[in-house]
C-alpha cells in the first residue's frame, strides 16, 4: 500500500497558513479577563505505512494572542463533526490538571515525601488526594458566599481553627477579605483593560 498524498510536517503546514486561517476562540473567563486564543484546525489522516488503513484525526494548532510564536500542537480523535470551539476547549482542559498539581504541591504536600518504596508512596498520595478532596468540597460549599475561596485560603483557615491559634477569628476573616478584595480588583482591572482595548 502507498499513500496517495505525500507526508507533510505539521509545523511546516502551520507556518504556511495566512493569518486569516486562524480562528479566535474564547475558552473561559479567567482572573485576567476572557482567555481567548487563536487556533488552526484541519482534519488529517495518519498512516504508519504498515497498518491496513489510515486513521482520521483532528489537528489543532493553538497560539496565545500575546505570544504568537509559541505554538501548541494537538491531535484529537473526537468525532469528525466536532466544532473547532469544542476542540479548543477540550485542549484547554489541561490547565485544570496543571492547576491541581500546583495546588497539591503548594498546599497539600504532594511533593513532600521521602518514600523508599511504592507502598509508602501510595500511602502519601492517598493522603494528599484526601486533603485535595476536602479543600475542593469546602470551595464548592462556599462558592455562593465566598466565590474566590482558594486552596491557600482553606489552608489559612485550617491553620487558625485547628488547635494552634496564632491570631483571632476576626483577624483571619479580615486577612481573607483583604486578599479577596485584591483578587477582585485585579480581575476587574483585567476586564476593564480588555474592554478599553476592544473599544480602542
Amino acid at each position: 500500500a502507498v499513500a496517495q498524498t505525500p507526508a507533510e510536517r505539521v509545523d511546516t503546514w502551520a507556518d504556511a497558513q495566512p493569518d486569516s486561517a486562524w480562528e479566535a476562540v474564547t475558552l473561559r473567563d479567567s482572573t485576567k479577563g476572557e482567555l481567548t486564543v487563536e487556533v488552526l484546525h484541519r482534519r488529517l489522516w495518519l498512516w504508519d505505512g504498515t497498518e491496513p488503513a489510515a486513521h482520521g484525526w483532528h489537528l489543532l494548532v493553538r497560539r496565545e494572542l500575546g505570544a504568537r510564536a509559541d505554538l501548541k500542537y494537538n491531535l484529537g480523535n473526537a468525532p469528525a463533526h466536532t466544532p473547532v470551539s469544542r476542540l479548543a476547549q477540550m485542549q484547554g482542559q489541561r490547565f485544570w490538571v496543571e492547576q491541581t498539581f500546583q495546588d497539591g504541591k503548594s498546599h497539600a504536600g504532594l511533593d513532600r515525601y521521602q518514600a523508599r518504596g511504592w507502598r509508602a508512596w501510595h500511602h502519601h498520595m492517598a493522603l494528599v488526594m484526601m486533603a485535595m478532596q476536602f479543600m475542593l468540597e469546602e470551595r464548592v460549599a462556599a462558592a455562593d458566599t465566598v466565590p474566590l475561596l482558594s486552596c491557600s485560603d482553606v489552608e489559612t483557615l485550617l491553620a487558625h481553627f485547628l488547635p494552634r491559634r496564632d491570631v483571632s477569628v476576626e483577624e483571619v476573616v479580615r486577612q481573607l477579605q483583604v486578599r479577596h478584595a485584591k483578587r477582585q480588583a485585579a480581575i476587574d482591572h483585567a476586564y476593564e483593560k480588555q474592554r478599553r482595548e476592544r473599544c480602542g
